[in-house]
């Protein structure tokens, strides 16, 4: 049987006693700027498609198939093709497969998206809602490509996947066969993860802007000097991604392409492909404003905000005890 000591006890009712506390000033922090608090499904017929993010499927009536939204971002975004302005949704999300240290398949994520706001101006907006939970850290800001050149001593984009391979053995990494068939930008994320990551955000926050644009998502693209890139940015702190987001991406082709892209990434991986949401691409064919979206963890600012070595410290009850 699970036991925790009586002083653990403590402070995670400590904890969750904060939690209510900041999940309050969250909502604080939204009203005060004027952005909407919506709540759109948690469930959905249809599924957001990305090659990486596995969903937890569920059954209505015992036959008809649906899913556990990732984010509310499909939801959202079709009140903004109505008008609906600047929004934000407080919600518990659901991804299959994640669960660790940093990992809860349910989590809880602010999410919000500005109309008519400049990308540089929603980082600043995100960096001055971490610091509601981690107090006034300064943030270092560097370009994906600027990132590479500096923790890892390369220019990716001058890299081939054998480049990348021999770059991983050289330090004692295998790349999986998995990773090595998803190709160069598994590669890179690979990379990213077990070389660069954990030197990010030290006593610090760092933000990451300017991604290759294979890896836009839902994010415009431009050209970045000599690159095409996209205009999506991460924050981190002590080497833990706390937000993504992005100048979204408003073409109705183009959304559409992804999609399909996204799906053919996953059979190529051995995933289901998975429905494509009729109702989201109905609202980028009928136009989305111009904004800029980000989804924040709210359980890892709460693990950052109290020194916790693991999200189960901060939520009330993790996967393994739900």
């Amino acid at each position: 049987m699970y036991r925790v000591s009586q002083a653990k006890q403590v402070d995670r009712i400590k904890h969750l006693h904060d939690r209510a506390h900041m999940l309050s000033r969250a909502r604080q922090f939204f009203l005060e700027r004027n952005v909407l608090e919506v709540d759109c499904p948690a469930l959905s017929r249809f599924a957001s498609v990305d090659s990486h993010i596995d969903l937890i499927p569920a059954l209505y009536q015992r036959q008809d198939k649906a899913y556990l939204h990732s984010s509310p971002e499909y939801g959202i975004k079709r009140l903004l093709a109505e008008g609906i302005g600047d929004v934000y949704q407080l919600s518990h999300v659901f991804r299959d497969g994640e669960f660790g240290r940093h990992h809860n398949p349910e989590f809880m994520m602010a999410e919000w998206y500005r109309c008519g706001i400049s990308f540089q101006a929603m980082i600043d907006e995100t960096l001055d809602f971490i610091r509601l939970f981690v107090g006034d850290l300064y943030a270092r800001h560097m370009t994906y490509r600027e990132m590479f050149q500096h923790y890892a001593g390369i220019d990716y984009t001058a890299f081939s996947v054998n480049d990348l391979l021999h770059f991983l053995e050289g330090r004692g990494i295998e790349a999986s066969p998995d990773v090595v068939l998803e190709g160069k930008d598994a590669l890179l994320n690979q990379v990213l993860g077990t070389v660069i990551e954990p030197q990010l955000g030290v006593g610090e926050l760092f933000v990451l802007t300017h991604y290759p644009a294979s890896q836009a998502a839902l994010a415009k693209t431009l050209l970045h000097g000599d690159e095409l890139v996209a205009e999506r940015f991460e924050v981190y702190l002590y080497g833990i991604e706390l937000a993504n987001g992005y100048h979204e991406l408003t073409d109705y082709e183009e959304q559409l392409r992804r999609c399909i892209e996204a799906n053919r990434e996953r059979k190529k991986m051995g995933k289901e492909e998975l429905p494509i949401d009729e109702n989201f691409l109905s609202a980028m064919a009928k136009g989305i404003p111009q904004c800029c979206g980000v989804a924040v963890g709210f359980d890892r600012l709460m693990m950052l905000r109290h020194n916790a070595g693991r999200l189960s410290d901060v939520i009330p009850f993790s996967w393994d005890q739900a």
